[in-house]
């Protein structure tokens, strides 16, 4: 049996949650691993298919930085020399101190590589900050890792760079695209867009709004809607863009949706906006597109990685809420010409299931060698 700790005790919901969950539920099914999982609370992995995993709970993990960076580099060492690992799997970015024979790191998160403007430490002081010394805290021990695992290209160039290292690996995750099949309502006659995002700073609802502004003002254009997943009850952000734009009367702010939902909306939007400008992936560029239908996506390197090979976008650049309208002006007059996207995604792992058997074998390659 090959003794697995993995690690992800800051995860709590959304979308890093889910990574987690899927990989616990994967590996579960491997007879041969003895899995360990640092979780915040065992109740969020109460299902059954998790049989067989062996959880500890961390649940002040998050309480704040320097209980963090205690279990990180202190707690998980003493740990680690209780449980004996054979490989150590670090699910949330920091490289940890820890007695492992094989160690990894999975780091999705891409705040390094965001350039910093004044309303970010305005709306968001704490993403601010982490943004400026996240650099470091992936720096410390990131030599020690056998394998450093990203979700795309850019990103694992952008470690290389940084940290001068040749062992990032990309590896994708399995995406559970559950297409609602439902036919768009004929009675629906204007061109409707579609932004599903939790409302961060980074996430750049205003540039949508404020292109809607110009095509309602300037272009006197009104047989179109924009749904926004916010509704300015979730943070200081939200509460100043639904403020400033409420008396737009092609917006409505829907607030947050179940994933059932914005599936619901998928099905029957249009064309859908991704102006984000930091993203490890975009998953609503690959749901969106498995409909394949138009979107318009910020003209940056992530959303180029993630949109592939696709017919139907269009790029802007995220800060540019003209060039925006002029692409929604298209979609709404039914005069669209598309960019069109070709990329060769070069992806070394695709699912959990290719991915846990490459640490396997890479942890048998390297115990080999060491007999």
């Amino acid at each position: 049996m090959i003794n697995i700790v993995i690690s992800g005790p800051n995860f709590t919901s959304g979308g890093p949650l889910s990574v987690l969950e899927d990989l616990l539920k994967t590996i579960s099914k491997y007879k041969n691993f003895n899995i360990t999982a640092l979780v915040h609370s065992k109740k969020l992995f109460n299902d059954k298919t998790y049989g067989g995993i062996a959880f500890i709970e961390f649940p002040d993990s998050k309480s704040s930085w320097k209980n963090r960076i205690n279990y990180e580099y202190r707690e998980f060492y003493i740990l680690s020399k209780k449980l004996k690992p054979d490989i150590w799997l670090s699910m949330h970015d920091i490289t940890p101190n820890v007695e492992t024979k094989f160690l990894a790191t999975y780091c999705h998160n891409p705040s390094p590589f965001y350039k910093l403007k004044l309303k970010d430490f305005l709306y968001d002081k704490k993403f601010a900050l982490f943004n400026l010394f996240y650099k470091y805290l992936y720096g410390i021990n990131i030599r020690k890792n056998d394998y450093i695992f990203v979700q795309q290209n850019w990103i694992k160039n952008e470690f290389e760079k940084m940290f001068s290292i040749s062992n990032v690996i990309v590896a994708k995750p399995d995406i559970d695209i559950n297409i609602i099949k439902n036919t768009k309502d004929v009675q629906q006659e204007m061109t409707t867009f579609f932004y599903p995002s939790f409302p961060r700073v980074f996430k750049n609802f205003e540039v949508i709004c404020q292109a809607v502004q110009y095509l309602e003002t300037k272009q006197n254009l009104k047989n179109f809607k924009v749904y926004l997943t916010i509704d300015g009850s979730e943070e200081k952000y939200s509460k100043d863009i639904v403020t400033k734009f409420k008396h737009l009367d092609s917006i409505e702010f829907i607030g947050l949706l179940s994933r059932d939902n914005v599936f619901n909306y998928y099905n029957q939007s249009d064309v859908l906006i991704f102006p984000s400008k930091l993203e490890t992936w975009g998953l609503p560029i690959s749901e969106f597109k498995a409909y394949e239908k138009p979107m318009l996506v910020s003209d940056l390197a992530y959303a180029k990685e993630t949109v592939g090979n696709y017919e139907k976008v269009n790029f802007f650049p995220p800060e540019n809420y003209k060039t925006l309208a002029k692409l929604m002006e298209m979609h709404i007059n039914g005069k669209t010409k598309f960019d069109g996207n070709s990329y060769n995604n070069q992806i070394d792992l695709i699912g959990w299931d290719k991915f846990i058997e490459f640490i396997e074998n890479k942890y048998e390659e390297k115990s080999k060698d060491y007999n």
